[in-house]
């Protein structure tokens, strides 16, 4: 699978309006980061639990031994887009640590039992990431 070419996909499709092939509109969101090197626009989307006005999303890169690109994206500037719902705006991401990310981790991985699988197949932590509107 071009991973690539599936996120380009699910971009077009969820900018149209539309239906999103093979995934739950509601349950996504395009995230927007600046490239740590670049620092170019870099949309991604993905999955994320509303917890009354955060966006959580999760780190996991289906368990890889790597963060994945928009993760080390956003802790080098927090500063991101959020497109959600028809809507965009700015953003601020934080990671979350300590007890904060422990219970939030603890609930995700009982809500979507699939991301308990990704923490089954890396030794690193996944982290959790709180999306705010500035």
């Amino acid at each position: 699978m071009d991973v690539r070419e599936t996120n380009r996909r699910v971009i077009e499709q969820f900018r149209a309006g539309g239906p999103v092939e093979g995934m739950h509109r509601d349950r996504l969101v395009l995230l927007t980061t600046a490239g740590r090197r670049t620092g170019r626009p870099h949309t991604t989307p993905m999955m994320f639990h509303r917890d009354d006005d955060v966006l959580l999303v999760v780190a996991s890169n289906i368990g890889a031994p790597q963060h994945p690109d928009w993760y080390l994206n956003l802790v080098a500037d927090r500063a991101v887009d959020i497109e959600i719902d028809g809507e965009r705006y700015q953003g601020v991401a934080e990671v979350l640590e300590g007890d904060r990310r422990e219970e939030t981790w603890a609930m995700l991985k009982v809500t979507y039992p699939f991301v308990a699988d990704h923490e089954t197949r890396t030794e690193r932590p996944i982290p959790v990431v709180a999306l705010r509107r500035t």
